[in-house]
């Protein structure tokens, strides 16, 4: 017998004070020295006016890593009837971890100082995050644990500074005014991701006098069989598709002058790929199998990489017969950046502590990645 699963508590920390689009190039540094004449061309078309990095934007400073990031968003979560010390179970998800092993999980938990409890770590990109709360789901859902913590971070901007970067050409930069998709290449990523973490709490029973999200389903899906290699860090991508990783290559000055851990993507087939794998197949799928309509979502939360993306989705979803009218929607891209695998998280706590949520609603949350294309639904009541 399975039990059922309920959010008690949700947490996010955006660290430092907000970074405004004329500041950015400030913090994460300038290329070669120049000012980049791509980002007022990639910031007018995601739309994003503010974000967080975990760089101080005054003293230029480090003030967290990942793991610290993670942790002090964890102690942040607020339920007078959870002892973080009781803690059973810990899944930590980032494409962003400090270190390349041991997993983040457990330098979390090292952080946390908690007593021992099973610990996961889960990788990728997006659905990182996701990932980690399902696996936490799952071992609540089975009696496995009797609670259990998720967690979503991101330091992108360590990947964005400028140190990590090779000079763009003048070409690609003439490219860039005629085609503005270029912009979704190493240049979007750059001025586009940013720092932020999230946690949940979930037990086997809802709040006593509190709002709860029961978890009604997680679904994660992967099309990797599908389409090539779209977003990348680590490797570069040969003629055929294929990714040759930095450890293949002859010396260390190979891999920067390549800038291998700038993050790489390819933007025409992010394009053409990431609305019919993830919104008509996966939609299909979930409906399919739970039986979902468009009508019974009270609240659509979908991850967008960039307000580009948006006039897509709405297209996507009435093609296919499944529209959610925008006054459902609910995004804080604009004013929180892209975070990546904490993105969710931060849009479920600012929707949770808003006061809008009444019993008996349920919220539709979407998480696609374009690594190597996945997507994750997960549907959520308001109890």
């Amino acid at each position: 017998m399975t039990n059922d699963v309920y959010i008690n508590a949700i947490s996010a920390l955006l660290p430092n004070d907000p970074v405004s689009n004329d500041e950015m190039e400030g913090v994460l540094g300038l290329i070669n020295n120049r000012p980049s004449r791509a980002r007022s061309i990639v910031l007018k078309r995601n739309g994003i006016k503010s974000r967080h990095y975990v760089i101080d934007k005054h003293s230029g400073e480090f003030t967290h890593n990942n793991t610290t990031l993670t942790a002090e968003t964890i102690r942040k979560l607020n339920s007078p009837d959870f002892d973080l010390s009781k803690t059973e179970f810990l899944a930590c998800g980032s494409s962003s971890p400090d270190q390349l092993v041991p997993g983040q999980g457990v330098m979390v938990h090292a952080e946390l100082g908690i007593p021992p409890c099973e610990v996961v770590t889960t990788s990728g990109i997006c659905t990182s995050g996701m990932t980690a709360l399902k696996y936490a789901y799952l071992s609540v859902l089975a009696g496995n644990s009797n609670n259990a913590i998720a967690t979503g971070s991101e330091v992108a901007s360590t990947y964005m500074l400028a140190k990590n970067f090779s000079e763009e050409t003048e070409a690609r930069l003439r490219d860039l005014e005629k085609r503005p998709e270029i912009a979704f290449e190493k240049e979007f990523l750059r001025w586009m991701l940013s720092d932020g973490a999230g946690a949940v709490l979930m037990e086997n029973r809802p709040n006593d006098n509190a709002m709860s999200l029961k978890i009604e389903w997680v679904e994660n899906i992967s099309y990797a069989s599908a389409a090539p290699t779209c977003m990348y860090c680590g490797a570069e991508k040969q003629p055929n598709g294929s990714l040759k990783g930095w450890r293949e290559f002859a010396t260390l000055k190979e891999v920067m002058e390549n800038s291998l851990f700038s993050v790489h993507q390819d933007v025409k087939l992010l394009d053409s790929t990431i609305g019919p794998l993830t919104v008509e197949s996966g939609l299909a799928t979930i409906q399919k199998k739970h039986g979902l309509t468009a009508d019974s979502v009270d609240y659509y939360l979908p991850h967008i990489s960039s307000e580009y993306f948006r006039p897509r989705l709405r297209h996507t979803l009435e093609k296919i017969g499944f529209f959610i009218p925008e006054e459902k929607w609910f995004t804080n891209l604009t004013t929180k950046g892209n975070t990546g695998a904490a993105s969710i998280y931060i849009m479920l706590e600012e929707l949770f502590y808003s006061g809008r949520l009444r019993r008996g609603e349920k919220i539709l949350c979407y998480v696609p990645e374009s690594g190597r294309f996945s997507t994750v639904y997960m549907l959520l009541t308001v109890v």
